[in-house]
């Protein structure tokens, strides 16, 4: 699918998110989407509960959702944390990939890249099943947790859309 079909979605700086008191603001994210998938209401009763900041689906090709956590609950490492100091790759899916697709991830982990972009290094993941692509990064005292999600029918049909839309996550 051509550029034209995609549209980009950035994170309103105004949008408040439910976190705890002492609190900085959320830094703003951006990430590419095909001009089909839409933003879905955020349940507190999801998985992920109230850690989940946004949701974006397409019946056709699958879902996404985006966690911002506080890093305060994995380590204290003072105001503007590294994803390479919360953990390597592997610490990282291990600790939050349950929170991610509901179950451990031992043996699900298909491939695991490191990407750097703008000074900033982002973990990316491919597990199976569930099918997801997860991306990670850190910034400010928040951990950002970025997955896309597919049945296995969209996953065949629409797996290269599906990992552009997870490689385009960027926190501005």
């Amino acid at each position: 699918m051509n550029k034209t079909g995609w549209r980009t979605y950035r994170r309103p700086d105004e949008k408040s998110g439910g976190h705890g008191v002492g609190w900085s603001p959320i830094i703003p994210y951006a990430f590419s989407v095909p001009k089909d998938w839409e933003e879905v209401p955020v349940s507190i009763a999801d998985l992920g509960g109230t850690e989940i900041d946004l949701r974006f689906a397409s019946t056709q090709e699958g879902r996404l959702f985006v966690i911002v956590a506080p890093v305060l609950r994995f380590a204290d490492l003072g105001g503007d944390a590294t994803i390479e100091q919360i953990g390597p790759p592997e610490k990282v899916i291990n600790a939050f990939g349950p929170e991610v697709i509901g179950e451990n991830v031992e043996g699900k982990v298909l491939t695991m890249e490191v990407a750097e972009h703008s000074g900033r290094t982002y973990y990316q993941y491919e597990l199976e099943p569930p099918h997801a692509l997860i991306t990670a990064t850190a910034a400010g005292n928040r951990l950002y947790l970025f997955s896309v999600t597919a049945n296995g029918l969209q996953w065949k049909r629409h797996y290269k859309d599906l990992k552009r839309i997870a490689e385009s996550f960027r926190v501005v």
